[in-house]
């Protein structure tokens, strides 16, 4: 099995809306890294699991999104804790949506793991075909 990897840094900010939360239920900045694993047995026509810059150009579209916002005003996170897992799920279906279908048809999988100011980080998994 093949896998590319591929990572982008953005600032964002977000508050938790659970109870208790200390400070963290104030709003606060935070510096995420997000990476980007695709997963493929096989390597296209250039010997790539997919173009690295098809993959920034769907991770800057995602930054450009999110970077200097307020997670909790973002549609995506309408009603839910702005949590890094959310934020994870919400990054994986952002990317998928940006790579190109060629790339979804060879790739079995893509994990997006997001760090938060390099402390804590939380992965979301998601196939691309059907595996079996």
């Amino acid at each position: 099995m093949y896998t590319l990897v591929v990572k982008e840094d953005l600032i964002a900010q977000h508050y938790l809306t659970v109870p208790n939360c200390g400070p963290e239920n104030k709003w606060h900045s935070h510096h995420f890294t997000v990476e980007v694993v695709l997963e493929s047995e096989s390597l296209n026509k250039w010997g790539y699991v997919c173009d690295i810059t098809d993959v920034k150009s769907a991770l800057e579209l995602l930054k450009d999104h999110v970077s200097d916002q307020t997670l909790n005003d973002l549609p995506a996170f309408e009603g839910l804790n702005p949590s890094v897992e959310h934020f994870a799920r919400i990054a994986a279906e952002h990317i998928c949506g940006s790579l190109d279908k060629e790339t979804q048809r060879r790739c079995h999988r893509m994990h997006v793991r997001i760090w938060e100011d390099e402390e804590a980080a939380a992965q979301y998994t998601t196939l691309l075909t059907d595996e079996a």
